[in-house]
């Protein structure tokens, strides 16, 4: 099997819930995401994908999104003021790029998904396993 960083990238399409916020994110068909535990992700069941800045485009709904910080301020949290959910955000991990809400991606551009388990508890132990995620 080729490695996910060798592969065809293809555009994901994605949404928030009530659909006003419209976004694409270029990514392998065979996805990897992270399920992390820490305070504010294990309260809403965030599964990420993280990508480089450029990888993201917002196609509609940029009006509709709210900002959330909060700890160090670094992570830039954008949620939909319709519906409450949270598409994407600038993770403290990865600043130069996004972490993309799987949950809120269509299905038919997944050929698979494997999810592997963050411990962001402990985050300050364990942020180095991400930082190349956000890498072209």
């Amino acid at each position: 099997m080729i490695p996910n960083e060798h592969r065809s990238r293809v555009w994901h399409s994605g949404r928030c819930h009530c659909g006003a916020v419209r976004f694409s994110a270029l990514a392998p068909p065979a996805l990897t995401a992270e399920s992390c535990n820490c305070s504010i992700c294990a309260k809403t069941a965030f599964l990420h994908l993280i990508v480089p800045f450029e990888a993201l485009r917002i196609e509609a709904g940029r009006e509709h999104l709210l900002a959330y910080r909060f700890n160090t301020g670094t992570a830039l949290h954008w949620f939909c003021a319709s519906c409450a959910v949270k598409p994407f955000y600038v993770p403290r991990s990865n600043p130069d790029g996004y972490s993309v809400n799987v949950r809120c991606l269509d299905r038919s551009t997944i050929e698979s998904l494997t999810v592997r388990t963050f411990d962001g508890r402990n985050w300050e132990a364990n942020a180095a396993r991400l930082v190349h995620l956000s890498r072209s």
